[in-house]
């Protein structure tokens, strides 16, 4: 199993993102693709494709509930970055929830989060950066 967002989608095509222009403004560090976006109000823009009646982002690469990437994933606007899956952290997202119910998809629940647990409890691949075990030799005979 993988993230859930990877099968998902809806909240890129659900919610309108808007931000501070600066996000797009690489003189001042923005890091948003600015052909991506468009004015939204005096000191907004927003994503292409996400400020009309039936939103879907212009960086979505996705079939709703099937497979889903943000094209621009690691430059993403920050609202886009604030916005958790249901029980990621333990507590459910309304925008997940309301974005899934939209959409027709049934809301994320703790079996959706199990992969990671296991992944997590996997004692072949320690993530802590220690060395595996060394095995023990029997004892020399006198």
């Amino acid at each position: 199993m993988s993230h859930p967002c990877l099968t998902c989608g809806a909240c890129c095509a659900y919610f309108r993102v808007s931000f501070h222009w600066s996000e797009a403004d690489p003189g001042l560090g923005g890091r948003v693709p600015l052909a991506l976006t468009e004015p939204l109000r005096t000191h907004e823009r927003v994503m292409r494709g996400t400020s009309q009646a039936h939103p879907r982002c212009i960086a979505l690469d996705a079939d709703i509930g099937r497979y889903s990437r943000c094209t621009i994933h690691p430059v993403r606007p920050s609202v886009c970055e604030a916005v958790p899956a249901s029980l990621e952290f333990g507590e459910r997202s309304g925008q997940c929830d309301r974005s899934r119910a939209a959409h027709g998809l049934p809301l994320l629940s703790e079996r959706d989060w199990a992969w990671r647990d296991a992944a997590a409890n996997e004692d072949d691949h320690p993530d802590d950066g220690s060395s595996p075990p060394r095995p023990t030799q029997p004892p020399i005979a006198a």
